[in-house]
């Protein structure tokens, strides 16, 4: 079984998709560790209610960086993490994290990157863009993450068709449908050693059912 971190900052909608598909057996894995740097957050109040243990990581607690980067990076090896999944995750990784678990952690973003990613594409943001630029089509993406915004080895990408009568709120709700069975998808894969990389690129390996 191994062992996965989540990292959010949100209401942990992705966090609660793939909890879900662990508890059924679907995922075999445990969520052993709820990351967020906002106490506050619907996914801290979800892991505290189902019993996760959870850890706060922010400058209010940690006003040293260096000391918080230890401190994240300490937890992490205790709690014998195998996976990092970004799940609404409004922060950038330590550059310490990403080297130690490179091609270990995991990020879901609402768009097609590299269209609509980096630095100030997030959320709702990311979706009022896509209507503005007229595109015929959005979707997902699930890549390893680096040391930048919405950057790193893309895994997967499934795509929407966005309508002339869409607004940013439908092409929402759309996107979100399309994370919540994507993101379980890739990390089963990842859970089951099927992530393989070929000419440098991450792809999942399908088993063929006799």
């Amino acid at each position: 079984m191994k062992k996965i971190a989540i990292f959010a900052s949100g209401r942990g909608s992705n966090f609660i998709a793939i909890y879900k598909k662990t508890i059924t057996g679907y995922i075999p894995a445990e969520i052993s560790l709820v990351v967020s740097n906002n106490p506050t957050c619907g996914a801290i109040d979800f892991a505290r209610n189902n019993a996760i243990p959870t850890f706060i990581f922010n400058k209010t607690k940690y006003p040293d960086t260096n000391i918080q980067n230890v401190m994240l990076a300490q937890i992490l090896l205790k709690s014998e993490i195998d996976l990092i999944c970004l799940a609404g995750y409004m922060k950038m990784i330590p550059e310490n994290i990403v080297v130690k678990y490179k091609n270990r952690i995991l990020n879901i973003h609402p768009s097609l990157l590299p269209d609509f990613g980096g630095k100030g594409f997030y959320g709702m943001k990311v979706h009022e863009a896509v209507i503005q630029s007229n595109a015929i089509e959005s979707g997902v993406t699930v890549h390893f993450v680096d040391d930048k915004y919405d950057h790193g080895p893309i895994i997967i990408q499934e795509k929407v068709k966005v309508t002339a009568d869409d607004t940013a709120n439908v092409l929402a709700n759309k996107v979100l449908i399309l994370e919540h069975y994507v993101y379980p998808k890739v990390v089963k894969a990842f859970c089951e050693e099927r992530i393989i990389f070929e000419n440098n690129k991450p792809k999942i390996e399908v088993i063929l059912e006799n």
